[in-house]
């Protein structure tokens, strides 16, 4: 091998060395509700860090809220990550609310940027509706022990925290920072990074670590187009009416089979509503009455009821909407917007009423296949028509036997009026 070759060789080697010893910082960026496609995302982010061998995860926070039990998951990932977890409320201008705040107390290190607030973590309804007195006791007990422990885990002014839930009280970045609840304000993540290089850490269950970040390289880790719209799933309201959409694109594909959109569009929407179903509260008592209320409706087109079991129907679907999402596991108090319910089940109602309208109405109609389908068709003669007023007629590409006025010759136009056994009965028809 030539000296070049060698001394390439050693120059990528070199290379390669300094770039592992160059730290690496990971940043995860919260910028939407807290929902389960977040803790999921964020699940992955502290994972990836830990087989990447990055020094420190941030996790940038800027959200209103969001479910309670996907913030039980995020912030239980935040306490076990092996990588320490510094968080952080930015930029300027965001705000770490409610779930936010449970998130912010779970780092290793919490820090705001200036311009920005956290607090007011109350429980309250999905909807942001006060809870009934006894949820809203219940929700509030096991939010401030939560918070505690939080506090206490971490070091932080538990007293200061409780508030925050008991009472709904806010925290500006200096606030905060006075008041023991974040240790840092920085103006941006860099800026963070500065200040976290050589900081002791004192990690949950023990032990200390010492933040070597000179130099780190920062790699953000934004959460994906997929993530995001699993979380929009996740909205009652879209949940809701992805349901209602599902139900009718596959009963428009059963009674009118072939149109093959409506039943694959109908397919998609229940498959994502399902999925939404299985992390939201999902009442199963609401659930079923929705699906009894489009089985009431059906049965009308077979049942002669006078409209009872419609009426029963929409009425089925009315409560089981109000009931879908409430006095379910939790205590988010999720519910479905009545703004959303009346306009969806009076297009439901509509589109479904009117399909079985026309599906009743064709099974109405006389039998319309074989030789009666050809009664209105025109045809023409073949063979005259003698004193028998008997001949043979060319309908739809076919000779038949057929009866009809004397003086039909060979050419004239007919038109079918009947048809006994395999005989027509045929008229003149004029051109």
């Amino acid at each position: 091998m030539s000296k070049r070759a060698l001394l390439l060789a050693a120059l990528v080697a070199a290379a390669a060395t300094a770039a592992e010893r160059v730290p690496l910082v990971v940043e995860a960026r919260l910028d939407t509700v807290i929902h389960p496609a977040s803790a999921s995302y964020l699940e992955k982010v502290l994972a990836d860090a830990e087989r990447d061998g990055a020094a420190l995860v941030i996790v940038t926070l800027s959200t209103p809220g969001g479910l309670l039990t996907s913030t039980r998951a995020m912030s239980s990932a935040i306490l076990r990550s092996k990588v320490p977890v510094a968080t952080f409320v930015a930029p300027s201008g965001a705000q770490a609310a409610s779930a936010g705040f449970f998130l912010l107390l779970s780092g290793d290190v919490a820090a705001m940027a200036p311009g920005t607030n956290t607090g007011a973590a109350h429980p309250v309804g999905g909807e942001g509706q006060d809870l009934p007195k006894n949820l809203n006791e219940k929700a509030e007990q096991d939010a401030r022990a939560f918070i505690r422990t939080l506090a206490h885990q971490r070091g932080r002014n538990a007293d200061r925290a409780e508030a925050a839930v008991s009472r709904s009280v806010s925290y500006t970045e200096t606030e905060a920072k006075e008041g023991g609840l974040v240790e840092l304000i920085a103006r941006d993540v860099p800026d963070l990074v500065g200040q976290l290089d050589g900081r002791r850490v004192v990690r949950v269950g023990g032990g200390e670590t010492t933040l070597a970040l000179k130099g780190a390289r920062i790699d953000a880790r934004p959460m994906g187009q997929a993530e995001r719209a699993l979380g929009v799933v996740s909205d009652p309201n879209v949940a809701y009416v992805l349901f209602l959409v599902g139900l009718v694109g596959l009963y428009f594909e059963l009674s009118t089979p072939g149109a093959v959109l409506p039943g694959v569009v109908g397919a998609i929407a229940l498959l994502l509503a399902l999925y939404a179903f299985s992390v939201l509260p999902v009442n199963l008592a609401g659930l079923a009455l929705i699906l009894l209320g489009i089985g009431l409706f059906v049965a009308e087109v077979k049942v002669v009821s006078h409209g009872i079991l419609a009426v029963g129907g929409a009425l089925a679907l009315l409560a089981g909407s109000l009931l879908l999402f409430s006095g379910g596991r939790g205590a988010e108090g999720y519910r479905v917007d009545l703004g959303v319910v009346l306009p969806s089940l009076a297009a439901t109602l509509g589109i479904v009423g009117l399909l079985a309208w026309k599906t009743a109405r064709l099974r109405r109609l006389p039998a319309r296949t074989g030789l009666h389908a050809m009664v209105g068709e025109s045809g023409r003669v073949a063979d005259g028509f003698g004193s028998s007023r008997s001949g043979r007629v060319q309908v739809l590409g076919e000779y038949w036997e057929a009866q009809g006025p004397e003086g039909l010759v060979p050419g004239d136009t007919v038109r079918v009026v009947r048809a006994t056994g395999r005989i027509l009965e045929v008229e003149r028809r004029s051109s």
